[in-house]
């Protein structure tokens, strides 16, 4: 492989990362944990940490890909999905319970802490990373002649899916910044609308063979 074309797939690398981003399933988790702010910066944050676990997750699988040539079966994706699905489906059902049961907040403590504020996305993130349609992008790294080469390219997306999940988490938590100010009860039912939309594609993955996705 040429530099040229080497840095032509480092380039694609990032535009499919964020693209990546825009899975359904990830914008319907991101949504529950955003729809618990009121703060963009917070959001942003959230989306940020998301990509961080979500960028572990594929360097982990891309040694045990490429430099240990282990492989990632059919069987193991399929459990991996059927963990993202339950993990929607628990999400959405916590949202929807602390929302009817009055006690869903917006997280606006000043001390609160970064680390506190990211675990939650982070795991998140991980499991996603460890689920299905990245293993497409396993592929394209491992056809990369160097080791060191698709590893580069698994950070390179990794660096996308974060940049692209930090601009969607800020532009989802603006409808709940703004109704959080002016309009409790909208806030409210935009943030039951997230949860049974993460709820419903959560089951979507656990009762469907290949869920939502393509790779």
């Amino acid at each position: 492989m040429t530099d040229t074309s080497f840095y032509a797939a480092l380039g694609l690398g990032f535009l499919l990362g964020l693209r990546h981003a825009l899975d359904a399933d990830h914008v319907a988790a991101v949504s529950t944990l955003v729809s618990q702010h009121r703060s963009l910066a917070r959001s942003c944050l959230l989306g940020t940490f998301w990509g961080l676990g979500h960028t572990l997750a594929l360097l982990v699988a891309g040694v045990a890909t490429i430099a240990l040539r282990l492989s990632i079966s059919a069987e193991l994706e399929r459990i991996l999905e059927k963990g993202v699905g339950c993990m929607l489906v628990l999400l959405g059902a916590h949202v929807l319970l602390r929302s009817f049961s009055g006690r869903l907040h917006t997280h606006q403590h000043a001390h609160a802490r970064i680390l506190g504020l990211g675990g939650r996305p982070f795991v998140i993130g991980l499991v996603h990373g460890m689920a299905g349609s990245a293993a497409l992008m396993l592929v394209v790294a491992a056809a990369i002649p160097s080791a060191l080469g698709g590893l580069l390219y698994i950070l390179i997306f990794g660096a996308g899916a974060t940049a692209g999940m930090l601009v969607l988490s800020g532009l989802i938590g603006l409808p709940f910044a703004v109704t959080a100010n002016h309009s409790p009860r909208a806030l409210v039912f935009i943030q039951v609308v997230a949860a049974v939309v993460s709820g419903v594609l959560g089951l979507t993955l656990l009762w469907t063979p290949h869920g939502l996705r393509t790779a």
